[in-house]
């Protein structure tokens, strides 16, 4: 049974995404960031990736306005769902889950639960992204999943493929479009799906496993940092005209 109640949080694309995707598909009683708009609350999915602190207050918080058999749906792209899960007082109820903006393009959705995860939960959590027209694939529990991990992974290399003088943004992009018939290129893909959402994939890896191979490429930290990160703010790797980052041909 589809929950009807659905309370999204965070200040993100996904976020914003989620709720216009759960209205397009019927589900009318949809809040964003409002507990009190809905009148009662099945499911809470809970986006917040990047920042860790943010999203364990966010879980906190939610459970201090729902009931114990709400299902949380939260994103698991910087942490695995267990650890996720055991900020809760009932664990139980929380199921990860993967993607990024833009999820619509495609027609699957991952599914992680966590050690602590129920069947029924997970049952709810299923139904749900079938009722959004999405195929869920359920994969193992770890930081990344996997279409995000390997995503990220692919642009991670790009960046340093770029500050390293190999190539420029332009013929990154063409490179990877033409030599393996990928929709867009990988820096052009950074921007769309946000570079903040990168970064906290690459993050989280290198968090989880301490290798190398995920150290995220620093100008992919600087452009956090700054905020310039794709399409959203209108600065990245195709929209920055800054002189100062001149090198990396940004």
């Amino acid at each position: 049974m589809t929950p009807k109640g659905i309370v999204v949080i965070g200040d993100n694309l996904l976020a914003k995404e989620l709720v216009h995707s759960l209205r397009e598909h019927g589900l009318t009683d949809v809040a964003l960031n409002d507990y009190e708009a809905v009148n009662d609350i099945e499911t809470v999915i809970e986006t917040t990736n990047l920042d860790l602190e943010q999203k364990k207050k966010n879980l906190q918080e939610i459970e201090a306005h729902v009931q114990p058999q709400t299902l949380i749906l939260s994103t698991t792209l910087a942490l695995t769902a267990t650890e996720a899960a055991s900020w809760l007082s009932y664990p139980d109820r929380l199921i990860g889950f993967g993607t990024f903006v833009n999820f619509k393009e495609g027609n699957l959705i991952e599914i992680a639960p966590a050690l602590q995860s129920g069947p029924y939960f997970l049952k709810i959590a299923e139904d749900l992204f079938l009722a959004l027209e999405l195929e869920p694939e359920v994969v193992q529990d770890e930081a990344g999943l996997v279409f995000p991990r390997i995503l990220s992974m692919i642009i991670n290399e790009a960046v340093f493929t770029l500050t390293e003088g190999t190539a420029s943004v332009e013929d990154i992009d063409e490179a990877m479009k033409k030599g393996t018939n990928y929709p867009m290129g990988p820096l052009e893909w950074a921007g769309k799906i946000g570079i903040d959402e990168v970064y906290a994939v690459l993050s989280g890896l290198h968090r989880q496993f301490g290798e190398e191979r995920y150290r995220p490429a620093p100008l992919i930290r600087k452009l956090v940092h700054a905020g310039w990160t794709g399409s959203e703010t209108g600065k990245g790797f195709y929209y920055n005209q800054n002189r100062h980052v001149k090198e990396y041909s940004i």
